[in-house]
């Protein structure tokens, strides 16, 4: 009963994360990755009914939107490329480095929500230091990985990764000396879920694409590290101690990361993606004129639910609130369904969906959005504690490669030049061709 209860809850999660990460994709970028991963981190509360734990649900939410945004950073494009190859060592090297890139959105998303999760006032968090140590790290890896080594992952895109290989290496250092070995656990089970889902929806991706299914197959590889990523962090939270927290928060505690989470991050994607010129490009595809009140309707009215979403929250959560604040799953629960319910109106509005059928994929969001909301309330709090057992990780990284390899072998034998294809090695460098 106690497996079944907590697959149960890790399928919610892995739904939740997994089309918010679908509809990231619309976006792009750290606010479009911040907004899924604050959309992960309300429904991996929910499924876990921790009463403590909802009264720090903006701050805990911000923690967990900052770290899968974070990842934002990393260029993928080319990377993605090198799976669709014809040589082993080009496609298996491609799987390997979304892998790399999967799991730093996974583990710096995992870890800061975990973090944010064990933050109390008897085990204070010091955010400031942390703050300063992600940085520092990022910077000194970058230098030396990139600018001293010159390994570089996906030349000549950015190679970003490598700052977040930083940050994630200077989070574990804080998490091992502070023990905060129960948020060490979500990074690392967050990171092999992103990781692994990146991977396999890369692979996923190509067959699609050879079906010749008119579908949009990238969106199932971006479906597919949200879902995994959303499995592994559900299952890393599920399966930690976690200290008691105090039921109630300072009210002066929440005004900051409420506005950060529900003004601020879909503020920006707004601002980002609702530019006329973009609409004009993305609604010409169904014959709407560039000059089309349709577009300045579809501006004004996301804005406008940004603004209703922000001054909802505002009153319900903290300006009819005395202080200190509590808060129930209801709320809770309303606040997660409101918030994922927004971005994918975002979606269905950018992509022209709510006019017109030619991405399906879109409806899904929506049937998901249902499924979720239907069944998630119906999960029960199942918390089975395990050891860290880093020996029995790296057997099962081991496996994993070998997963991979196999993985491989299937896409070079599956098709022959595709296009979008790209090589890493066996062909000279652009640094080299440039010489």
């Amino acid at each position: 009963m106690k497996n079944k209860s907590l697959s149960f809850a890790m399928l919610m999660v892995g739904l939740s994360l997994g089309t918010a990460w679908a509809i990231r994709g619309q976006f792009g970028h750290e606010y479009g990755a911040a907004w899924a991963g604050a959309i992960g981190s309300l429904s991996v509360l929910l499924v876990a009914k921790r009463t403590d734990w909802y009264a720090k649900v903006f701050a805990v939410t911000l923690a967990g939107a900052i770290g899968w945004g974070l990842g934002g950073l990393a260029s993928y494009g080319i990377v993605v490329g090198y799976g669709r190859d014809t040589e082993f060592i080009n496609v298996f090297y491609g799987l390997t480095m979304l892998f790399v890139i999967g799991g730093l959105y996974g583990f710096l998303g995992g870890g800061l929500f975990g973090l944010a999760l064990t933050d109390s006032a008897n085990k204070p968090v010091t955010w400031s230091q942390v703050i300063v140590e992600m940085v520092v790290g990022a910077v000194v890896f970058y230098f030396f990985i990139i600018e001293e080594f010159d390994w570089r992952m996906t030349p000549p895109r950015s190679e970003t990764w490598a700052a977040c290989f930083g940050g994630a290496v200077a989070l574990t250092w804080y998490l091992v000396r502070q023990r905060s070995y129960s948020a060490l656990r979500v990074a690392v089970f967050a990171g092999l879920g992103g990781g692994f889902g990146f991977a396999f929806g890369n692979f996923l991706q190509v067959l699609g694409h050879l079906t010749e299914i008119k579908f949009n197959f990238w969106n199932v590889m971006e479906y597919s590290l949200g879902f995994f990523g959303g499995l592994g962090m559900a299952y890393g939270t599920l399966t930690s101690e976690w200290e008691p927290n105090e039921p109630t928060q300072p009210k002066i505690q929440v005004w900051f990361p409420l506005l950060m989470v529900m003004l601020v991050i879909p503020y920006v994607v707004w601002q980002q993606s609702f530019d006329l010129e973009r609409l004009q490009g993305i609604f010409s595809k169904i014959e709407v004129a560039p000059e089309s009140p349709i577009l300045w309707g579809v501006q004004l009215v996301s804005i406008g639910m940004v603004l209703s979403m922000t001054v909802w929250c505002w009153f319900h959560f903290y300006q009819n609130r005395s202080s200190p604040v509590s808060y129930s799953q209801n709320d809770v629960f309303a606040l997660f369904l409101g918030h994922w319910g927004l971005y994918i109106l975002f979606s269905l509005l950018i992509t022209g969906a709510f006019m017109s059928g030619y991405r399906i994929e879109q409806y899904l969001y929506i049937a998901n959005w249902l499924v979720v909301a239907f069944l998630i309330g119906k999960t029960q709090s199942i918390f089975t504690p395990k050891p860290l057992a880093p020996k029995k990780w790296a057997i099962n990284f081991g496996g994993l490669l070998a997963f991979f390899a196999l993985l491989t072998f299937l896409l070079i034998h599956s098709h022959g030049e595709l296009k979008g294809s790209q090589k890493r090695f066996g062909v000279p460098s652009p640094t080299e061709s440039s010489q």
